[in-house]
């Protein structure tokens, strides 16, 4: 995964709650063999119309939205299944980073695994977001990891918490292998010091031949 430091994009107003996974990618998509070309069906119930034609009055298909990066949502994002490709499909259309006043845990897990950060934020602040970008011909806000604040240009200011753990993992860009990988000297150092004194033989039991 890229690491993740700073993070300067246009914000995509998605003025909806409980959005679930299969709404985020419906399951007849689930087919790719890879975690890329998943974008072009994110929101697809809502985002096309018969023949894919693109639904002119869906949010993601206005021109300025087009090359949204953050993605502000309402409480209780990704929902329903645990499907990673819901995370798959919004990152390859361009989003890092994803604010919501609550997240599903599995969704907000597969987040970090994936590179995009989870936002959480008080509900009064979401809907000042909101608001300010409705007001905005095209709304940008900054994403400071490192600071763990959320800016914009114009007095907007407000810090979320993170795990030290998921923060570490974003910051150098670190999937859960990457993790273990770090801690691979003390792996060896243990394996050394705890010599295993037996074979496969002694730990399977022994079929009876009577």
């Amino acid at each position: 995964m890229n690491p993740f430091t700073v993070h300067e994009g246009i914000v995509a107003p998605f003025n909806r709650s409980n959005v679930d996974t299969d709404t985020i990618i419906p399951k007849q998509f689930l087919k790719l063999m890879k975690k890329e070309g998943y974008g072009k069906f994110l929101f697809y119930d809502w985002r096309y119309l018969d023949g894919e034609e693109e639904n002119p009055e869906f949010i993601l298909n206005r021109s300025h939205y087009k090359k949204a990066s953050i993605l502000l949502s309402r409480d209780n994002f990704g929902s329903g299944s645990s499907r990673e490709h819901a995370v798959w499909s919004l990152k390859d259309f361009g989003f890092r980073v994803i604010i919501s006043s609550s997240f599903a845990d599995i969704f907000y897990s597969n987040c970090v695994k994936n590179g995009v950060l989870p936002v959480v934020l008080p509900q009064e602040s979401i809907e000042e977001l909101f608001d300010r970008e409705e007001k905005s011909e095209i709304y940008p806000l900054e994403v400071d990891l490192e600071k763990l604040v959320i800016t914009d240009f114009n007095g907007f200011k407000e810090s979320f918490d993170l795990d030290p753990f998921i923060k570490e993992m974003l910051l150098n860009g670190w999937d859960e292998i990457s993790m273990t990988l770090q801690k691979e000297k003390s792996i060896e150092n243990f394996e050394r010091k705890h010599p295993i004194h037996f074979s496969l033989k002694d730990a399977v039991p022994q079929r009876n031949s009577e």
